[in-house]
């Protein structure tokens, strides 16, 4: 019985960081799937890019460098226009 406990835990813990991923909208670097990698950027680093979404608002994205150079969105923050 702990067996399954342990199995089922670890596999809700492996399925989380997935549930929780900020899905990419129209704007982001990586919406439509797109593949973005950074030549230069060190593997670990981070970086912002704001754009204007199509609701009007500005959106501040943050990325992180993947060890393969890809990059993954990590926050998004919308800043209203008024």
């Amino acid at each position: 019985m702990k067996k399954i406990a342990a199995a089922t835990l670890v596999a809700v813990l492996a399925g989380s960081s997935a549930a929780f991923a900020i899905e990419a909208i129209p704007g982001s670097l990586t919406y439509g799937g797109s593949n973005v990698q950074l030549q230069k950027a060190p593997a670990g680093s981070s970086f912002e890019h704001a754009f204007i979404t199509n609701s009007g608002d500005q959106a501040i994205e943050t990325y992180r460098v993947n060890a393969d150079k890809t990059v993954t969105l990590v926050t998004r923050d919308h800043v209203e226009n008024n």
